[in-house]
């Protein structure tokens, strides 16, 4: 009974997390994802206490994926290009996860229950931002003043400039954040 009873809890659990894909993160809330996930809103405390803790969970995905960028990049032999190419990844994964800026800039708000989930992700991500720019800052590419942490933003920053205007103002803003911090 109880493997039946966790995996209840699992398709529960999975449940939510589909139906809290669908919306934006700013219109989430708990009582009417449980009814349009169809489950009882109990259920939906129990497995994400606070909206936080659902916009972490539902991040973990492209916290792993901008990871996973940040390798690439690394693997890319030109550091002004690979960082152009992590740049573009991490804007358009922030732009696809309306949640992912605000898991990635408030880290200090980690929700308890959803930061063991998000930990791990979160410090690749940091280490990524920070190996591909300090790769680009040694080739001579990028100036040497900007951390890791001021780019994360800038790129936070470019994608709220593409919400307010339209998506094909993407390409022009990278390439003028780009430019902005050639050296």
């Amino acid at each position: 009974m109880t493997s039946s009873v966790r995996a209840d809890a699992a398709r529960s659990r999975e449940r939510i997390l589909e139906v809290a894909k669908a919306k934006d993160a700013a219109d989430l809330r708990l009582n009417d994802i449980a009814r349009d996930a169809g489950v009882g809103v109990g259920t939906v405390y129990r497995h994400f206490p606070t909206v936080r803790a659902l916009i972490e969970a539902l991040s973990v995905d492209s916290l792993r994926r901008l990871g996973e960028a940040a390798e690439a990049a690394a693997r890319e032999p030109d550091a002004l290009a690979a960082l152009q190419h992590f740049l573009d990844d991490a804007l358009a994964l922030q732009l696809a996860d309306s949640g992912l800026q605000a898991v990635l800039v408030d880290l200090e708000r980690a929700d308890p229950v959803v930061q063991s989930e998000c930990t791990a992700a979160r410090a690749q991500v940091r280490a990524g931002f920070g190996a591909v720019l300090a790769r680009a800052q040694a080739s001579g590419a990028v100036r040497s003043d900007l951390s890791a942490a001021q780019l994360q933003r800038l790129v936070c920053g470019v994608e709220h400039a593409v919400r307010l205007g339209s998506p094909e103002d993407r390409p022009v803003l990278l390439d003028v954040l780009i430019a902005g911090i050639r050296a």
